[in-house]
């Protein structure tokens, strides 16, 4: 029985909406062999909220992510990210669009092995050509707790320290949006604790607006809202309450 869709609170500093997506469907295939991975999803996301995003193995959550993000692209329907229309933007104008306004951690660290923390944090604003605000970059460092692991390379650093010099990296641009995909999906207990409690605090101390793909309960909990798929259909909208509720969702989505 598909849950019935409620309008979701939208707690943050100003409740801005900042994206947009209209009508999203994504089809891979074609006749017999058509899948369809989204099928006609609207949502926004309003600023300063932590949004999570869980459904079956094949629902649509990671496409949606994909699309949301600019690193993928719709079949039909729009997105919009403060206004812009990233659907149609070319290659140029869509690197520059997620360089200045996107922030991005992913299950896999995707550090430079031969740059330690600090310039794996301050990585985007290099590329930018943007000097580093030292100050925001302390505070960082800082709030990830790794002081005295900021000249370490990563083959240096566990895998949980890892994640948190990943964290502060898709920070330090202070996006619009921060992207988490399965952030915790290759660390432990401890370490996937930490991690969530980053992300929640940047959303609570910062106004940062993070929305996060996740398959674990106890993840998808620390958000505001709780958006569910099935069948690349949008079914459930509404704030997570406890991780046994949401547990209690999936069985009914499964």
């Amino acid at each position: 029985m598909e849950s019935t869709l409620q309008e979701t609170p939208q707690p943050g500093a100003s409740g801005a909406t900042i994206i947009t997506a209209s009508g999203l469907t994504k089809i891979y295939g074609e006749g017999e062999a058509e899948v369809r991975a989204l099928d006609g999803v609207d949502v926004s996301f309003n600023k300063g909220v932590y949004t999570s995003i869980m459904g079956p193995s094949g629902s649509g959550k990671s496409t949606l992510m994909h699309i949301l993000a600019g690193l993928d692209t719709p079949t039909t329907g729009s997105v919009e990210v403060e206004g812009t229309e990233i659907t149609g933007l070319d290659d140029g104008d869509l690197t520059r669009l997620r360089r200045d306004k996107l922030g991005f951690v992913f299950q896999f660290f995707n550090l430079l092995p031969v740059l330690s923390a600090e310039e794996n944090i301050v990585l985007p604003l290099s590329i930018a050509g943007r000097k580093p605000e030292q100050d925001w970059v302390d505070e960082l460092i800082s709030r990830v707790g790794l002081q005295d692991r900021r000249g370490h390379r990563p083959s240096e650093l566990s895998g949980g320290q890892q994640q948190r010099v990943a964290v502060a990296r898709a920070l330090v641009t202070r996006p619009t949006v921060l992207f988490a995909d399965e952030p915790t999906g290759n660390l432990d207990s401890k370490a996937s604790h930490d991690v969530l409690e980053l992300l929640r605090g940047s959303v609570d101390d910062y106004g940062q607006t993070v929305i996060m793909v996740t398959h674990e309960p106890d993840s998808a909990a620390i958000g505001d809202r709780l958006i569910a798929l099935r069948d690349g259909k949008l079914v459930h909208d509404a704030p997570p309450v406890s991780a046994d509720a949401v547990i209690e969702l999936l069985k009914t989505l499964a």
